[in-house]
């Protein structure tokens, strides 16, 4: 039997600005003429709209209210419209929505990063407005979550499992829009207020140049910065002596291992100079004098640290800060993003030198001295270095010379010390470190030798070798470790052969009381695989012979120069979760202390304080117009630099 009164088009809900026109619309058929009538509902009460007896109601959008049309024909008989409802936003960004909106979903309200102890509630919420009003669907790692279609995703005891990146799609039969994607942390150490995803630092330290003075100070600078910061949680990779070409790959391959939520240091410690704000370091290549594409812009390395989301970047420059050369041109830098996460620590000010302490064995930045002194200090990232600030202002050894500079941008109170709550990939990517390599050889008489491969710097090895209690037919044993022949005819790894490194190296062979050992420094540019000998000289007691045996071993070139033989790409891939090769232990080398003495020299390019060493240096021009990093390293992807070994 045909109804009396049959709805062919029901209103639908729309979600609108405050003050947007439209019109509600109700259609009906029967088999007399129809009366109309619109009632709208605002909180529990219902009342009839005035006037209101037409199929379309005209609405200027003033509060969220329910709305129904009543129709009923000459028998009286009656049926009502769907209820519907009317979203106003009160406050939406200036823009919004569009010029000619046509009612496709516009987002009003992105979720934001949560973070929830296990157990605890999970609320994540977005709004849209559209015409009809948008419809939702909510998203957890590209997987969509069947029982979530509402703007807000609610979770009542949240898993260690819900952790992920989340989105919303807002759609209506005009299109559809996506939210933006935000991570939420589940866990047991999310409760505070700050926390990283992960922590990683990229330490360089240039002191043995070919054109221009060596310095003394960053090989020390670097592995004791390294130590402090493995304290704090950090990934470190600490390199030394790196020419443009392994500078520039290096920076690629420390991008590459930034994410979302990290907390990332770039450290640098050698010649440098500054011009007009912009900040260039030195490779040990540089000519004499510096041409403009020779050095290294520090904003461009900043600028795509940037582009990783990362929720703190920290640039320390241990360098000198000034300019000889005012004609030559800027290098083109796009200014930085205002994401309020960005610290720099400069150890001297605007066109002044920073210095060293001289120590005899060993040397240390006067910056770097104060600042291992607060850098585990559990406070906001720049109150701590104001501490460092203070501490070489009372230095009365750099009186009227140095004098630290902290610029910033942090708009939160992190710290370094805050705590590590990995998810998903990047609990695989930042648990993961390099052990101490080890392995133990057996030679034909039976006594055992055990290899050890400590690394200081990422660069830079000592191999030891320790032969354990021999069996009872060896007797007066002597073992000996045979540098590589290959090696002998390497310059590119005498010049980076240390005194300092040496110094570093003898101290942790000494503490391993190793019967022989020898250091690689360098490793990045070693091309070919390296084949160790060991040599066992013992007496038999049976026949009081001198016996000599041999036993050989390989080291693979992608075993040694690991953070460089990784592929690098032209530009960071953000979704890729990269392998942690590139990131090295310092856990196996003695903490140095050194004695401090009174003879400074400048870390860069400058004059040295009276009583000090010369510096050897001369007034040179040293800007940089650099091409964009991303061309450099499509430069070293075609002269296979970086490419993969077995």
């Amino acid at each position: 039997m045909q109804e009396a009164i049959t709805i062919t088009e029901q209103p639908v809900s729309v979600s609108v600005p405050v003050g947007h026109s439209f019109i509600l619309r109700c259609r009906a058929q029967g088999r007399t003429s129809l009366q109309y009538q619109w009632f709208c509902q605002h909180q529990s009460e219902c009342c009839q709209i005035p006037g209101a007896t037409k199929q379309d109601l005209p609405v200027t959008a003033q509060q969220t209210q329910l709305y129904t049309c009543r129709i009923n024909d000459l028998y009286k008989n009656v049926v009502f419209s769907d209820w519907v409802k009317v979203e106003v936003h009160q406050c939406v960004a200036r823009g919004l929505p569009p010029q000619l909106w046509r009612g496709e979903p516009v987002i009003v309200l992105n979720p934001t990063e949560q973070r929830v102890e296990v157990g605890k509630p999970l609320q994540l919420q977005c709004a849209a407005m559209g015409v009809p009003a948008p419809t939702y669907q909510w998203y957890q790692n590209g997987n969509l979550l069947e029982h979530q279609k509402r703007k807000k995703l609610w979770i009542t005891h949240a898993k260690v499992s819900d952790s992920g990146t989340y989105l919303c799609c807002a759609s209506n039969s005009q299109g559809e829009h996506w939210t933006n994607a935000v991570d939420v942390y589940v866990g047991t150490c999310c409760s505070g207020k700050f926390f990283a995803t992960g922590k990683i630092a990229l330490l360089v330290g240039n002191n043995r140049y070919q054109h221009h003075p060596n310095l003394m100070a960053p090989v020390m600078d670097v592995f004791e910065l390294s130590r402090l910061l493995e304290q704090l949680g950090f990934q470190v990779v600490s390199l030394l002596d790196l020419n443009k070409a392994e500078m520039v790959t290096a920076v690629s391959r420390f991008l590459q291992l930034l994410g979302k939520g990290v907390y990332a240091i770039f450290y640098y410690a050698g010649h440098g100079y500054e011009h007009l704000g912009r900040n260039y370091m030195v490779p040990v290549d540089a000519p004499q004098p510096y041409a403009p594409e020779n050095c290294i812009s520090v904003q461009r390395i900043l600028q795509k640290m940037q582009q990783q989301q990362t929720a703190l970047n920290l640039i320390l420059l241990d360098t000198c800060r000034k300019w000889y050369n005012p004609d030559c041109a800027l290098s083109q830098v796009q200014p930085l993003e205002p994401w309020g996460n960005t610290v720099y620590g400069y150890a001297t000010s605007e066109d002044a030198e920073a210095y060293e302490l001289q120590d005899g064995e060993f040397s240390s930045g006067i910056f770097m001295k104060y600042l291992k002194k607060h850098i585990l200090q559990e406070k906001k990232v720049t109150h701590m270095l104001d501490d460092v600030l203070e501490d070489i202002g009372r230095d009365p050894l750099v009186t009227g010379k140095q004098v630290m500079e902290i610029k910033h941008t942090l708009k939160e109170a992190r710290s370094l010390t805050d705590p590590i709550c990995p998810s998903g990939a990047a609990a695989e990517r930042w648990g993961r470190g390099h052990e101490t390599l080890s392995r133990t050889m057996t030679f034909p008489c039976g006594a055992q030798v055990e290899l050890r491969f400590h690394r200081l710097f990422s660069n830079a090895m000592y191999v030891c070798a320790k032969l354990q209690p021999p069996p009872a037919h060896v007797a007066d044993a002597h073992l000996l470790l045979c540098r590589p022949t290959e090696m002998d005819d390497a310059p590119t790894l005498k010049e980076t052969h240390l005194d300092h490194v040496e110094s570093l190296f003898a101290s942790a062979c000494k503490r391993e009381e190793t019967d022989c050992a020898f250091q690689l420094c360098g490793l990045q540019k070693i091309q070919t695989d390296v084949v160790l000998r060991l040599d066992l000289h013992y007496t038999q007691p049976s026949t009081k012979q001198r016996t000599c045996e041999s036993l050989q071993t390989t080291l693979q070139k992608s075993l040694l120069g690991q953070f460089f033989s990784q592929r690098n790409s032209c530009q960071p891939n953000y979704q890729r979760t990269p392998a942690c090769a590139g990131s090295a232990h310092l856990q196996d080398a003695s903490a140095l202390s050194a004695k401090e003495q009174t003879s400074l020299r400048t870390t860069g390019s400058g004059h040295s304080l009276p009583g000090s060493n010369p510096s050897n240096s001369s007034s040179e021009p040293e800007e940089n117009d650099e091409s964009d990093l991303s061309e450099l390293c499509s430069a070293l992807l075609q002269a296979d630099l970086g490419r993969d070994y077995p």
